[in-house]
């Protein structure tokens, strides 16, 4: 917890092998009601559709909650994946924090 508001470091690799494991931590960190959730992905090395179903899941459950989930990702080919899908306009991956943010 970072300033009222919980953050998820992730790193390595994102795909249908680990994204399990990264729904489990978005899924505790989305459950309490109003939660503001920042997923930092700048450790990630490779990130696929998988770990993008998983997060959409977990901005829906945080919104549904009242509260909400950020994306920091800096990395051009993560950012592509975003773009391509269209997740970007509903995720809004930043490549960092902004004043605004905190």
């Amino acid at each position: 917890m970072e300033g009222g508001r919980t953050v998820v470091e992730v790193s390595g690799e994102v795909d249908i092998a680990t994204a399990g494991l990264l729904a489990v931590h978005l899924d505790a960190a989305t459950a309490a009601q109003g939660a503001d959730v920042l997923v930092d992905l700048g450790s990630v090395e490779f990130f696929d559709c998988s770990g993008l179903r998983v997060l959409c899941r977990a901005e829906a459950r945080a919104r549904e909650g009242g509260g909400r989930l950020r994306v920091v990702c800096h990395a051009p080919l993560v950012r592509r994946l975003f773009a391509a899908t269209g997740l970007g306009e509903r995720l809004l991956p930043r490549p960092a924090l902004t004043g605004g943010d905190a």
